[in-house]
């Protein structure tokens, strides 16, 4: 079982990225960032006076709700694409014949919550340890 960046979007700008495209991503654990966003980020850490000015105000505050708005889309695909990092890693687990006992366990779930949530997606059917 192999977990890609093809099909990603950067988690921070909502830039579609990855294999096949002109904006390679980087990261993990569901999140992915594109080369411009590691650059601005760069700019922005190395540059006293515009830290300061990130560290005192969120962006959405500078927003219009038209800007709200607009991001909203963003948002609710990078979630979407945590959601399915999270199920190629259970499925990564159960590949390895991790339990789903073990992997509710660490979910703070209980075996068959773990199940109903990954399993009916997963194609793994198998309930058992």
């Amino acid at each position: 079982m192999a977990i890609t960046r093809e099909g990603r979007i950067c988690s921070f700008c909502g830039t579609a990225g990855g294999p096949g495209t002109e904006v390679p991503l980087i990261g993990g654990l569901g999140a992915q960032i594109c080369q411009g966003c590691v650059d601005d980020f760069h700019a922005l850490v190395h540059d006293e006076a515009r830290a300061a000015e990130a560290r005192g105000s969120m962006p959405w505050d500078r927003m219009s709700d038209a800007e709200v708005l607009a991001v909203l889309p963003q948002i609710m695909a990078s979630a979407d694409q945590n959601v399915a990092f999270a199920h190629e890693w259970v499925d990564l687990l159960r590949a390895r014949r991790v339990s789903w006992a073990e992997i509710g366990r660490v979910l703070g779930v209980s075996r068959q919550a773990a199940w109903e949530r990954f399993a009916k997606k997963s194609g793994d059917k198998s309930a058992t340890a």
